[in-house]
């Protein structure tokens, strides 16, 4: 009788954790949405979409794109909600960012529908990223700061829309 009562129990935890993630707002793919979107400095990229899968205590996040000049463009990590830095992988070309703005990311959890997220180089911190979810969950709205690589001022405000 134990037995089934343990098989039980982690079955009704595993389907809670699993429902818990899917009305996670900030779970899903996202389209960038370049009309609604201002880049400081630019050019904007050409286009880009954001996965991001709940993952205990965070995240798992892979953003492909295409870059102003055309070339596809991806990042991809997994962090927890914990402050604590987690390596970032970026490609341009299908080869490592040889000239990446970022080696290392850092989320916190504000609430449901905010959250924050900093990008380090080198452990230098260049940007940080305000989160924004719209309360219906079809738009999320990255307000981001700091420098890049080159050492320019960043001020980008991001839309996405949930597909």
């Amino acid at each position: 009788m134990r037995p089934r009562l343990g098989v039980l129990f982690f079955l009704v935890l595993l389907v809670s954790v699993g429902v818990r993630a899917q009305n996670n707002p900030l779970v899903g793919t996202w389209k960038l949405n370049l009309a609604k979107s201002k880049y400081s400095p630019g050019p904007p990229p050409k286009s880009g979409t954001t996965k991001i899968v709940a993952v205990p205590g965070g995240i798992r996040l892979v953003a492909d794109g295409v870059d102003d000049k055309g070339q596809a463009t991806r990042a991809a990590y997994t962090a927890k909600f914990d402050g604590k830095d987690y390596p970032e992988k970026a490609s341009i070309g299908g080869k490592p960012n040889p000239n990446p703005n970022a080696d290392a990311i850092t989320w916190k959890k504000i609430d449901d529908y905010t959250y924050e997220s900093t990008a380090k180089l080198k452990g230098q911190v260049m940007t940080t990223t305000h989160y924004v979810i719209s309360r219906d969950g079809k738009t999320r709205t990255n307000t981001v700061t700091g420098k890049n690589a080159q050492g320019q001022a960043v001020n980008n405000t991001i839309v996405y829309e949930k597909q």
